[in-house]
């Protein structure tokens, strides 16, 4: 008994080295689990659907207990023995971004939702969060997961054909990006592969992933469409899409994006995956980018290569768009309240931000240089300008009250070609956080 009490004793003095220890709390298979979001403007609620276990993990196996950001949403798993926290992740949703809009005033919707976590060996309580945009919980879920359970669904197969692209590594050493076709009929899956090749080739042109490539997979997955090209409800172009993709998300015609996870999770099925990006094989401007959840790109516009990288930084990095309209129906960043993103800034904790990158000599905020569109089109306006730190307003859709990095970066205009310094830092940092050991 003293033994057992000493051993649980030292697991909570070390939480950091409890999240090592993937093989004594995990299996090396996959559990799928399936969600429902739904509510209005006003309240939230989360329902649990359905389990799957696949074979092979895919993910991170060290700093399992860890979170590298908040984001809108967060899974925890909790050993029911000792309720210490084994494996955690955090995300955004379509869900939050719709309570935002105008229609959640006037209607209750519900969106389906997917993640996946590695398989636990011994019963496990699962807690599902979310917040709003003050970081406050408004709904939340708890439900223990028995790996015995006759109800988690198996499944031993992949259902389409895939291949890899890019391989680097094994996946405990690498990110694993899954791109499915959306769109492109069984007679144009050669088209669909040459898409994908210049997916990697746009992706990783641009640091920082030029520097770290090699931690990288990227694997094509074959979805044939019945019927090519996408669905535009706006022109009555409804089309029975694998992923369930369509224009005029959220009435907006170049939102680009699906509310059906669970059709693009079935695709994904028994395919090593840790990022997904659904390619879209049209010319139509739009697309949309999710952090933690997807990432949807149209194949053949002409800003198709420019657009990828900016809409995976939202993705992948959790990065915030750092332009500005002022035309939401409802304020996104709170003045009280420091985002979550980590490109832009409130001043609410600015510290904790990029502070230690900006030059004392930076004024608070700073003064941007006058430019033209032409002349950062035309790349006659050079790093020094664009790219040095300084606390800029506007970003995050508001003109006042949200500040950015620098006064250009890749993720306020598709004309500037890197990512600035504090954008590259968190990419970089990410990497690492999903990759080391």
């Amino acid at each position: 008994m003293r033994k057992f009490l000493t051993l649980i004793i030292s697991m909570l003095i070390s939480c950091e080295a409890f999240g090592q220890q993937f093989d004594e709390y995990f299996t090396d298979s996959t559990l799928r689990l399936d969600y429902i979001f739904a509510g209005d403007n006003r309240s939230q609620s989360i329902f649990f659907h359905e389990a799957t276990q696949t074979p092979g993990w895919y993910g991170r196996r060290s700093r399992l207990s860890e979170t590298f950001l908040l984001g809108n949403g967060q899974l925890t798993m909790r050993d029911t023995l000792t309720q210490q926290i084994i494996y955690t992740t955090t995300f955004s949703t379509l869900f939050q971004e719709w309570q935002t809009e105008e229609e959640a005033t006037r209607v209750k919707k519900s969106f389906e939702n997917s993640y996946i976590v590695p398989f636990p060996k011994h019963a496990t309580e699962v807690t599902v969060t979310l917040r709003d945009t003050h970081h406050r919980i408004t709904s939340e879920l708890k439900h223990v997961l028995s790996p015995d359970d006759i109800l988690i669904r198996k499944v031993d197969t992949p259902s389409y054909q895939y291949d890899y692209v890019l391989r680097s590594g094994a996946s405990s050493d690498c990110v694993d990006i899954a791109i499915i076709s959306e769109g492109y009929t069984l007679s144009e899956m050669d088209k669909f592969h040459r898409d994908c090749q210049r997916t990697v080739e746009a992706l990783f042109s641009h640091e920082p992933f030029v520097g770290i490539k090699s931690k990288f997979n990227v694997i094509c997955v074959d979805c044939p469409s019945p019927l090519s090209g996408p669905t535009i409800p706006r022109y009555n172009q409804w089309k029975n899409l694998p992923s369930g993709t369509h224009y005029d998300t959220f009435y907006t015609d170049r939102y680009l994006m699906t509310s059906k996870m669970w059709q693009v999770y079935d695709i994904l099925n028994c395919i090593p995956f840790e990022q997904i990006i659904v390619l879209v094989n049209t010319d139509l401007y739009g697309g949309g980018g999710i952090y933690n959840q997807i990432n949807v790109f149209p194949a053949d516009h002409p800003t198709f290569k420019p657009l990828l990288v900016h809409e995976f930084g939202h993705g992948y990095g959790g990065l915030a768009d750092e332009y500005y309209y002022d035309d939401q129906y409802e304020t996104k960043y709170p003045s009280d309240t420091e985002p979550w993103e980590p490109n832009i800034t409130t001043l609410v904790d600015f510290k904790h931000k990029w502070s230690d990158l900006v030059s004392p000599d930076n004024p608070i905020p700073t003064q941007p240089v006058p430019l033209s569109a032409r002349d950062l089109m035309d790349g006659k306006v050079p790093k020094s300008v664009t790219q040095k730190v300084g606390v800029y307003e506007g970003g995050g859709y508001q003109s006042k009250g949200v500040y950015r990095p620098c006064q250009e970066c890749r993720m306020k205009v598709l004309e500037v070609e890197d990512f600035c310094p504090v954008c590259t830092r968190v990419l970089l940092s990410i990497t690492d956080f999903y990759t080391s050991k």
